[in-house]
């Protein structure tokens, strides 16, 4: 049998391409859009800058207004004395003369404007530059999370791609393996080997088919990954071509990258300005032993009248109107004990700025071990595909020369079937670390804060 697997394997993952096909930056606008992981992270960007707004609103005047009308009934002037008709007092038991109960009401109308300005107080002065770093933290966040979506649509897409191609090499093993047993069992029909070579061959090929199975499944779930992150169905989509550019990382020295990763990271950018922010904090806590002082200015304005029994007594009797009050003042605040409150604060803020610090030194060590890490991996990834290459070649070879054995009886059943699973092996390596050598060169840059949409563009070129 002279069945060329790798050939038909191309052709098996080119069969289902349909005259347009998506490409990596038609998956990474899809995710800019519909991303709710980036979505997450701009929300909260937006949310922390409010709280700077908030922050340095209590450094600005305060101004509030107030009017308020209260009405009392039975009360008002006192009740009204009754007389009998011949103009005598009513008398009660005791001889004093009977009053009629008040019936009317009273009315009063209180108008107020306060206006209030923090002249000293250097905790909203320290909880101001904490919510600034703070925001500048979660800016950097951002960022990160911006580059993070780059490099995470590319590996989905990507990883479709490496299962597509283990879907072909499956159904393309299963064929080559059904073609095997197809004549396994000519060869024993006429006489010319035992049972047994069937027996193998059927076995190899119902291993096989359940691997179809399994890589069809892989491949629906890398599908969807691609679009949880997008949002969209995923259709056919663009591979990457034969003829890679194999060059190693510009610059070639991995001090350089660590040193840009220090300094270029926003991951490492948003833990500096943690710390930053916990340093203002313990400011903003020292701040509770010391003095604020206040300035004030208020208006005010109290009206009232009565009814009494129907009788206005705001016009006959004189309602009171008063004059408008003004108040102005400085209010002078010496925090003097508070049961160790404050300092209770001041120890607080110290160890949640000693955390920040410790976040701080992780976030580097990470940094700096994921960038040597990725950096070593494009590296290590040119020879690596160079020999898978060279191994899908031997394993044609080999298995093509075992078939020829088996065929002039020199070589067994058994001799074939292994050859065709190191081809079908060989052939996934090869797509793996092509496919991983392009993702690793963009895992670098991500990892020193240096990926954008150029680089996504450099990689689709790559793409046919």
């Amino acid at each position: 049998m002279r069945l060329k697997l790798l050939t038909l394997a191309m052709a098996l993952a080119a069969a289902p391409l349909t005259s347009h096909s998506e490409d990596l930056l038609d998956a990474y606008r899809q995710a800019r859009a519909n991303d709710p992981t980036l979505a997450q992270a701009d929300a909260q960007r937006l949310g922390q800058h409010e709280t700077v707004v908030q922050n340095r609103a209590l450094l600005l005047p305060q101004v509030d207004a107030s009017l308020s009308l209260n009405q009392t009934q039975g009360a008002g002037n006192r009740g009204t004395p009754e007389f009998n008709n011949d103009g005598t007092p009513v008398l009660d038991g005791a001889g004093a003369q009977v009053v009629a109960p008040n019936t009317g009401w009273l009315r009063s109308r209180n108008q107020s404007l306060n206006v209030s300005q923090s002249v000293m107080d250097f905790s909203l002065y320290a909880n101001l530059k904490a919510s600034r770093s703070l925001d500048a933290a979660q800016e950097a966040s951002y960022q990160a999370s911006l580059q993070q979506l780059a490099t995470r649509t590319a590996t989905a897409y990507f990883q479709v791609l490496t299962n597509m191609d283990a879907l072909a090499f499956s159904k393309a093993n299963e064929q080559a393996l059904a073609r095997q047993l197809e004549q396994a069992q000519q060869r024993f029909d006429v006489g010319l080997s035992a049972i047994t070579d069937v027996q193998d061959a059927k076995a190899q090929h119902d291993t096989s088919v359940a691997s179809v199975i399994v890589a069809d499944n892989t491949l629906a779930d890398s599908r969807e990954a691609l679009t949880q992150i997008t949002g969209q169905p995923v259709g056919e989509l663009k591979k990457l071509r034969e003829d890679l550019p194999m060059t190693p990382p510009a610059p070639n020295d991995p001090k350089t990258w660590v040193d840009t990763a220090m300094h270029y990271s926003p991951t490492v950018a948003s833990a500096q300005f943690q710390v930053e922010s916990s340093e203002a904090s313990i400011n903003a806590a020292r701040a509770g032993h010391l003095p604020t002082i206040n300035a004030t200015a208020g208006w005010g304005r109290t009206s009232q009248w009565a009814q009494n029994g129907g009788t206005d007594l705001n016009s006959s009797t004189g309602g009171t109107n008063n004059h408008p009050a003004t108040t102005v003042g400085v209010t002078l605040s010496i925090p003097i004990f508070s049961g160790g409150a404050t300092q209770s604060r001041v120890r607080q803020a110290i160890f949640n700025r000693d955390a920040s610090q410790d976040v701080l030194e992780i976030t580097r060590r990470q940094v700096t071990r994921d960038t040597l890490n990725f950096y070593r991996s494009v590296v290590a990834g040119i020879s690596q595909v160079e020999a898978t290459k060279a191994a899908v070649t031997s394993s044609q070879s080999a298995r093509d020369a075992t078939q020829a054995g088996f065929e002039v009886g020199t070589r067994t059943i058994v001799d074939v079937l292994i050859a065709q699973q190191n081809l079908t092996q060989a052939l996934s390596n090869y797509s793996q670390s092509r496919h991983q050598f392009v993702l690793n060169k963009l895992l670098l840059k991500q990892t020193a804060g240096e990926v954008d949409i150029k680089d996504l563009e450099a990689v689709n070129a790559l793409l046919q």
